[in-house]
Order: structure tokens, then C-alpha cells, then sequence
């Protein structure tokens, strides 16, 4: 990801937050074979204060990834959007995307099968918390030897990243009227492009950025 110093994202309070409300990433590896890319929900490890994260993937996607072996890139995607020229007022401009991204990067370490029960434990109860009636993985219908047999499916990881590459393009480098211009536009609440959630994100760094002048 290319990178621009007046959009970098480097605090680790603020990445924690970005992947704690974006579990769904990306896993990219290089193989012999070409890249490979998997689909994943992942959590902040909780024994840790950094940006470790843990998760799992379904066998045989440990394979095709070399799990284990070589360097695994982990996107974490935030809120984004199409932001319109017409959003600047009556200047000269052109379209461009306003967005949240990091790259988080690091051989990730392969976990036991009881550590890697207590990670699918904690992704069933971080999602099923939201339910009016929260179904957990150790509740019946299911037993211990569905549950078991589960686990022997998948693999579980732990990744401390060695390198993170992060992202925060949300209109910083316009006037603080355009930007609540363009915030106003997305939270709306109608046209093609509402976005409620990247609003709240231009709205939280442009207080952010008030409060620090």
C-alpha cells in the first residue's frame, strides 16, 4: 500500500480499535504455487496490549498457505467510500476514495488444539454476544465430540505482525468546511453513497484534529 505521510495511521490504540470493529480480513500469501488469498474473521489476542491477532482457517487452506512457514499479509479492511467532486463545492477536483486499511505482516505462529478450542470458543461468544438469545459453542445441540471433530477441521494462529502498514485517507487534506460538507453528505442517510460508519470515522478525526491544534 502506498504510502502518504499526511494519512498515516500509526497509533496502536487507534489499530486496535480498527481491527477490533473489523474482524473480516484478508490472509494473502506468495507460494510456489502464486499468491493465495482466504477470507477470516480474527480477534485481538487477549493476553496481549500489541496488535497480535488470533484466528484459524479451514483445512486445507493451512497448506495452501504454507501456515506457519513464510511470511502471511493480513488486511484489515475499515469503513470506506466514494467521495463526489461535487462534495468540494465549485472547485476543481476528482473523484477519489476515502477509506481505512492496514497491513499487518509477520509469520504467524500455529496453535495447539486446546489453544486453538479457546480461540474458536472466543470467535463464537464475541459474535454470538450481539444475539437477543446468544448461542455459545459449548451449548447443546452441540456436544464435545461434535465440537472436537470441529476443531480437528481447522487451524488455529497467532500473529504478532513484524511490519504494519496503515492507512487513514479521510479528506485531511481539505478544509475543515468541505470535510463537514462531505461528512454531512454521508450520513444523510440516502443517496448512492450514504455511509454512516466512514462519517462517524471523518468525524472522529476531524475532532481529533481540532482538539490537537
Amino acid at each position: 500500500m502506498r504510502q502518504n505521510p499526511s494519512f498515516v495511521l500509526g497509533d496502536t490504540a487507534e489499530l486496535r480499535r480498527l481491527i477490533e470493529e473489523n474482524p473480516w480480513v484478508t490472509l494473502v500469501s506468495s507460494t510456489p504455487e502464486g499468491l493465495v488469498a482466504s477470507h477470516y474473521a480474527v480477534l485481538l489476542d487477549d493476553t496481549r496490549e500489541d496488535l497480535t491477532i488470533v484466528g484459524h482457517v479451514g483445512k486445507p487452506d493451512d497448506l495452501i498457505h504454507r501456515l506457519g512457514e513464510r511470511e502471511l499479509l493480513v488486511v484489515v479492511q475499515g469503513p470506506h467510500g466514494y467521495i463526489s467532486p461535487g462534495w468540494y463545492g465549485d472547485v476543481a477536483s476528482v473523484p477519489t476514495w476515502n477509506f481505512i486499511s492496514a497491513h499487518l505482516s509477520g509469520v504467524p505462529e500455529l496453535l495447539t488444539a486446546d489453544e486453538n478450542l479457546a480461540v474458536l470458543d472466543r470467535l463464537v461468544a464475541h459474535f454470538e454476544s450481539g444475539m437477543a438469545q446468544p448461542r455459545m459453542m459449548w451449548e447443546r445441540p452441540n456436544d464435545a465430540g461434535y465440537i472436537h471433530r470441529l476443531e480437528k477441521g481447522t487451524v488455529g494462529f497467532r500473529l504478532t505482525p513484524t511490519r504494519v502498514v496503515a492507512k487513514r485517507k479521510l479528506s485531511q487534506n481539505r478544509p475543515d468546511e468541505v470535510v463537514e460538507t462531505i461528512i454531512g453528505e454521508l450520513d444523510a442517510g440516502s443517496g448512492a453513497y450514504a455511509d454512516p460508519r466512514l462519517a462517524g470515522e471523518m468525524r472522529r478525526d476531524l475532532d481529533a484534529r481540532r482538539s490537537s491544534r
